[in-house]
């Protein structure tokens, strides 16, 4: 099964999360389909930016969110 998902990047204590498509079998460090947007907690306010055609592209195919991921995508379309 397909997931859109956050991958951790950045150095300790410094967290910035990819928002990734990935298959859910694979650990979320591992290889990716496709990158389709940025999160960034440490700013004020918190940046996020998701490309919402490919995001909703790869929901028509069947991909699911994972909850954090759809409560960024919900605040993102606000």
């Amino acid at each position: 099964m397909i997931k859109i998902r956050l991958r951790r990047m950045g150095s300790n204590r410094r967290p910035v999360y990819r928002i990734v498509v990935s298959d859910d079998r694979r650990t979320p460090q591992a290889a990716f389909l496709e990158e389709v947007g940025f999160y960034n907690p440490r700013v004020d306010p918190p940046e996020i930016r998701i490309n919402k055609e490919r995001v909703d592209f790869w929901l028509a195919r069947g991909a699911q969110m994972s909850e954090t991921v759809a409560s960024l995508y919900k605040r993102a379309r606000s």
